[in-house]
């Protein structure tokens, strides 16, 4: 099946729109927050049901292997499904009263068969006031995705539709869906950015698992093996957390991901793990994370966080993390670059004093689902000079401002076209002095390598337009009479067209005082 190019940072098969328009149709009144487990639950279920019968399919064909041990099955890292959970078996029944309670019952078969996945897969199918013709339908619909008989084929392509599921659900929730949801462009940037080939990748606020499906995908398109990276991660809502595994479960990606309802900064459940790559989007500006209760904390290097605001809890939770060679890529609102309230700006002076910040990238507004807060990226490191092909970065900070770029996708959000991502990231690797790489350059008004003594000058603020400056503008080489002249030609065009409206329009009006006047 052909790929098409799109610009949410993957390739798409032409026709998740569709699909996905098909089963918004069916949802009649239902709330999208509470229809999207409906649907993602059916989608994983097809998934790795697909999976096991193509594999179970192969060992059919094998004379030494049983295709009915589940051994077979685990050492592929592929789920063992029982018949009753098959797809096959689920599609003859569809149109059964009893669809909704053999669903339940086709999940806890799965949970109990495959330690993995226990507590994470929904069970209330059979609820009453689930429409059992319409979860039929959706059977139907959902029986049309990823027919390939090859696992790989078949694990994509659900994955694909599983992904672009979770991003049209937080569309369709606003502000809610943010929660679970980063845009794919702007992790595609980071990851693009970070560059993660190979070693320990960590979220400590990990959402549905789109940080970790990207850098998955980073290392397969640029030909690394996918055991080279070891995915770990944290998540404190227990729905959240269930959505990442379904996630993972259905690209197949063995990860680490923990659930604790108190969260990376109360329980953090990797104390000693330090990471090669961290990619998170923490929520802005949160006041309620319980800060009074952490006044003592070994990941406060660089000064006690205030208890009114996490951000400078999430950025040395982050650093904390970090390898000896490590690199992060942060998510957070426009204010942590100039606050300078309640010790914050004490905090961005010390983290800068102390060379752990490489980059900051100002983002476009209507990015994000959840929040119309202006947002930057941060990107922070233990090394500025690691050697091998990257070049002394000491005493320096890249400043990108990205405020222009980007287009419209609808009249409320904005993304990033593959363009877009790559100047900004080939930026950041010129300015590394990666080997492989046109020499870095200076752009007004984009771009601009700055030292920490001019930062000092700025009083350790970080946003990119004090550095950049502002773009050059174009020169206008039309000379002014024929500038005149087009313009006045057009605004004549422009009053005919007018008036031709108001016709219209009075026209309009005359025939509906007489429709009235007859009645």
């Amino acid at each position: 099946m052909p790929k098409l190019a799109n610009n949410d940072g993957g390739a798409s098969f032409g026709f998740e729109a569709q699909i996905w328009a098909a089963a918004d149709k069916l949802r009649g009144n239902m709330e999208p927050s509470d229809y999207k487990h409906v649907v993602l639950g059916l989608i994983f279920l097809k998934s790795i049901s697909d999976t096991f019968e193509a594999k179970y399919a192969e060992l059919l064909e094998q004379e030494l292997a049983d295709a009915e041990d589940p051994e077979e099955y685990l050492a592929e890292n592929i789920f063992w499904v029982p018949r009753e959970a098959r797809w096959s078996y689920l599609q003859a029944r569809a149109r059964q009263t009893m669809i909704g309670k053999d669903i339940d019952d086709a999940m806890l078969a799965i949970e109990a068969s495959n330690f993995s996945l226990k507590g994470v897969l929904p069970k209330d199918y059979a609820r009453a006031a689930l429409n059992k013709v319409m979860l039929g339908e959706l059977i139907d619909l959902v029986s049309g995705i990823g027919m390939a008989k090859a696992v790989d084929n078949s694990r994509d392509i659900l994955g694909r539709v599983y992904e672009y599921f979770l991003g049209s659900f937080a569309g369709a929730e606003g502000k809610r869906g943010g929660e679970f949801y980063t845009p794919r462009s702007v992790v595609r940037l980071l990851v693009e950015m970070l560059e993660p080939y190979k070693g320990r990748v960590y979220d400590p606020c990990c959402g549905s698992g789109g940080m970790f499906i990207q850098s998955e995908r980073f290392v397969e398109e640029h030909g690394g093996r996918i055991g080279d990276i070891a995915i770990y991660g944290q998540e404190s809502n227990y729905t959240t957390w269930r959505l990442a595994r379904m996630n993972l479960a259905v690209r197949g990606i063995d990860a680490d991901i923990r659930w604790n309802k108190e969260g990376s900064f109360h329980k953090n459940e990797l104390p000693s793990l330090r990471f090669d790559f961290i990619l998170a989007n923490p929520p802005f500006n949160v006041s309620d994370w319980g800060g009074d209760r952490l006044r003592e904390d070994v990941r406060w290097t660089f000064g006690v966080p205030p208890v009114g605001n996490a951000n400078y809890a999430w950025l040395q939770h982050i650093h904390h993390h970090l390898s000896p060679n490590g690199t992060a890529g942060v998510v957070l609102a426009n204010g942590s670059m100039s606050s300078g309230q309640s010790g914050e700006g004490d905090i961005r002076c010390a983290l800068i004093e102390a060379d752990a910040v490489d980059c900051i990238i100002a983002l476009p507004g209507q990015l994000f689902y959840s929040t119309q807060i202006p947002a930057c990226l941060w990107f922070l490191t233990r090394n500025k000079n690691p050697g091998g092909s990257y070049r002394d970065r000491r005493r320096e900070v890249l400043f990108i401002d990205a405020r222009k770029i980007g287009h419209m996708v609808d009249r409320t959000r904005r993304e990033f076209t593959d363009d877009d991502i790559a100047r900004i990231a080939d930026v950041y690797h010129a300015w590394h002095g990666a080997t492989d790489t046109t020499p870095y350059d200076d752009e007004q008004g984009f771009c601009k390598s700055e030292t920490l003594e001019e930062i000092r000058k700025h009083g350790h603020v970080l946003t990119p337009g004090r550095y950049v400056g502002a773009a050059p503008q174009e020169k206008d080489s039309e000379p002014f009479g024929d500038k005149m002249e087009r313009l006045s030609t057009l605004l004549r065009e422009q009053q005919a067209e007018a008036n031709q409206l108001d016709a219209v329009i009075q026209q309009n009006l005359e025939l509906l005082r007489f429709g009235e006047g007859c009645k």
